[in-house]
């Protein structure tokens, strides 16, 4: 299931769009469903996780920093770039800029595992550049949009404590304890499929909650929102280059600076710009679309992957046919 993530998300985002009360449920009671599922997800990441991942980790610390600062200077600056370059009205580019100018969402730990990237690297760039949000997000806006915006730092933390780390240090420590067991090992081979289908829920859930929104915008919006994003997956594995990365690093760090929290750009724009309705739209359809255009860079990745074992596969293939030949 793993390998269709792009095309089950992209038909749980289409399926919510035309029928909102299918993924309605994961609204109720303020979110707290969505919530659980991505706790849920996050625990499955934290299953493949071993001693060894925190070792190549704290090999290399300043990895995390050096993602970090990327995100908080290559989105910021795209979003200003995107909306003076398009045009775009001032609600609406308060509303991107406000989006580059969050720290990066739980989604992109989901996308990262979901492309065999580094997971350790991805949940350590989400849980500092959310740290760094309460002070990096309103200066931010402050200098490129002119706006002032207040983030709620405890609130933030509580989020990724309970959402983020606290089920992925259960899932490592369960499978540090249950991993060479048989039947344990069995069963972490459906966690990809799971991680798919509470995507797939969460993804319905946003076009439930903001689909009607999506028509009442313009063109112009979708094409700020899909150039800001594009143009973070790019700079963001260029930077993996430029650094040096291994290869499930530099897919770790395009989708994390890519996909920025969006969902709480939305609640911030909806709380500070009231006059400004277009601000959350563009929030909101960033929201949506974030997590499609991770699902589907994932997808490109593994199809990257099995595009390159076959080719391995044919030139091993072609060598031990040629030996033969000699012989």
């Amino acid at each position: 299931m793993s390998k269709w993530t792009p095309v089950v998300v992209t038909l749980a985002a289409v399926f919510s769009y035309f029928l909102p009360e299918a993924f309605g449920w994961t609204l109720w009671n303020k979110g707290i469903v969505q919530t659980c599922l991505l706790g849920l997800i996050m625990l499955t990441m934290g299953l493949t996780l071993t001693q060894e991942d925190f070792r190549i980790l704290a090999a290399r610390p300043f990895d995390i920093l050096i993602g970090s600062i990327a995100q908080y200077t290559l989105m910021p600056l795209l979003a200003y770039g995107v909306v003076h370059g398009l045009g775009l009205p001032k609600a609406v580019g308060v509303g991107l800029i406000l989006v580059g100018c969050c720290p990066g969402g739980v989604s992109s730990n989901i996308m990262t595992f979901l492309c065999k990237g580094d997971v350790a690297f991805s949940v350590g760039m989400t849980t500092l550049s959310t740290l760094a949000a309460p002070v990096m997000t309103p200066l931010l806006m402050l200098w490129l949009a002119g706006e002032s915006v207040d983030v709620d730092a405890v609130g933030m933390f509580t989020s990724i404590l309970f959402v983020t780390i606290l089920p992925v240090a259960l899932g490592f420590v369960l499978n540090a304890m249950f991993g060479q067991r048989p039947g344990f090992g069995e069963a972490k081979k459906l966690l990809p499929g799971v991680a798919v289908i509470g995507l797939a829920c969460i993804v319905g859930g946003v076009v439930s909650a903001h689909g009607q929104k999506f028509a009442q915008s313009g063109v112009l919006i979708f094409v700020g929102v899909f150039l800001h994003n594009t143009l973070g997956y790019v700079l963001g594995y260029v930077v993996g280059i430029a650094a040096r990365f291994t290869r499930a690093k530099r897919r770790t760090i395009s989708i994390e600076v890519g996909m920025q929290n969006a969902g709480l750009a939305t609640v911030l724009a909806g709380k500070h710009f009231p006059l400004m309705p277009e601000a959350a739209v563009a929030s909101a359809v960033s929201c949506a679309w974030h997590s499609i255009s991770g699902a589907l860079l994932a997808g490109i990745f593994n199809w990257a992957d099995d595009i390159a074992d076959r080719l391995k596969r044919k030139v091993l293939k072609g060598d031990a046919s040629r030996k033969r030949t000699e012989r």
